[in-house]
């Protein structure tokens, strides 16, 4: 007996071995040396126990899967995919207005990836950047709702421009927005992409802009399903554990605390078909995290929310004022553009004070049509 013991442990660690390699070529995994490959094994190991023994155990509505991050200790992990960092606040913004106080909630389900007003998932990487991924995921949803176009915008201008905050080491969605604000606006990701670290800060023109921002009623979950039904939601929460980091699907009610570590975007609400009430949450870890990179957390399960979801929401304004002067700047900078290439010698005077949106788009017609005409008498 002891003979077939050993024999059948050794199975195992063999058996084992070839899934890590498998895992590896699949997740493109390579390790230094032969030392840091057996040290990741013996994680892999153990993440592979604890998926197992939860989906072998009692049904808890959401299972766990061994994903890219299936090497990684908890703690290793939160040290480089999280990145939510709690900061005061001065007083007039810790005490700004809730807006939607008095909208009331009709509908039993919300998809704002349905309605076009979400971009596709992105992936943070090994930067602790989480709250630029989720203050840009809000931005991108108010100015879809409010233009009609659904850009994706820069999480690396945030990053590597909003001194404010620390780059991958950390930082809020509040002060996010009031970067935004104060710089004019936020460049869209094609002209600054994300290169998953800091760098030097580089001028770029604004795609979208807002005015300012409101944060949620602390604690209320009434709150916060009346500002997702008018808009997707910067949201922090405490995502510590090997539950949230190898969640593969279904309605996670799993293990967590109220301590905010990581940041993420409400982006609707639902009931699943047995009657539980979930939140849709867009995550920053890529399209192979999760529910294709989406996680449904359970709702009005703790008076802070699960996972502490309640305690530090926020969501970027947009209004119309606002909106028109970003637009004309950087319409006139797109314009000038244009007008450079098509070899015109004119300076033009790009002053969004003096130049409205409708001038600018006046003076390009009859630029065009200069153009236009120069090109015919040539021929």
């Amino acid at each position: 007996m002891a003979f077939q013991a050993t024999s059948s442990r050794i199975l195992d660690e063999q058996s084992m071995l070839v899934r890590h390699e498998q895992w590896m070529a699949h997740h493109g995994r390579v390790y230094k040396d032969e030392k840091e490959k057996q040290q990741r094994f013996q994680i892999f190991k153990d993440n592979v126990a604890l998926v197992e023994a939860h989906n072998g155990g009692p049904d808890v509505g959401y299972t766990l899967e061994v994903n890219q991050f299936a090497d990684l200790t908890n703690e290793e992990f939160r040290a480089s995919h999280h990145g939510y960092k709690k900061q005061p606040l001065p007083r007039e913004v810790s005490d700004t207005s809730f807006r939607y106080a008095n909208v009331s909630v009709v509908s039993s389900e919300v998809d704002w990836t349905q309605q076009g007003a979400v971009t596709s998932v992105k992936d943070q990487g090994r930067c602790g950047c989480c709250w630029a991924f989720s203050a840009v995921a809000a931005l991108e949803g108010i100015n879809q709702i409010k233009t009609g176009k659904l850009i994706s915008l820069s999480e690396q201008e945030l990053v590597d421009c909003d001194t404010t905050n620390h780059g991958c080491g950390g930082g809020t969605m509040e002060k996010a927005f009031e970067f935004i604000v104060n710089n004019n606006g936020l460049s869209s990701e094609s002209a600054y992409p994300y290169t998953a670290q800091q760098g030097v800060c580089k001028r770029a023109i604004p795609a979208a802009t807002i005015s300012g921002f409101e944060r949620v009623p602390m604690n209320d979950e009434k709150a916060l399903l009346q500002a997702v039904t008018q808009q997707p939601v910067s949201i922090a929460i405490d995502a510590r554990g090997s539950y949230f980091q190898l969640y593969n699907g279904g309605v996670f009610s799993g293990r967590c605390g109220t301590d905010l570590d990581h940041a993420i975007t409400a982006v609707g609400y639902g009931t699943t078909m047995d009657g539980t009430d979930y939140w849709l949450m867009k995550n920053s870890w890529g399209e192979s995290w999760g529910e294709n990179g989406y996680i449904r957390i359970q709702r009005d399960a703790a008076e802070e929310g699960l996972c502490g979801i309640a305690k530090d929401a926020s969501y970027p304004i947009r209004t119309s004022a606002s909106s028109d002067a970003g637009s004309a700047r950087s319409s006139a900078f797109d314009l000038a553009a244009r007008l450079d290439r098509l070899g015109c010698k004119k300076e033009m005077v790009l002053d969004e004070k003096q130049m409205s949106l409708a001038a600018i788009r006046e003076e390009e017609r009859k630029r065009t049509m200069y153009t236009a005409l120069s090109f015919m008498d040539k021929t």
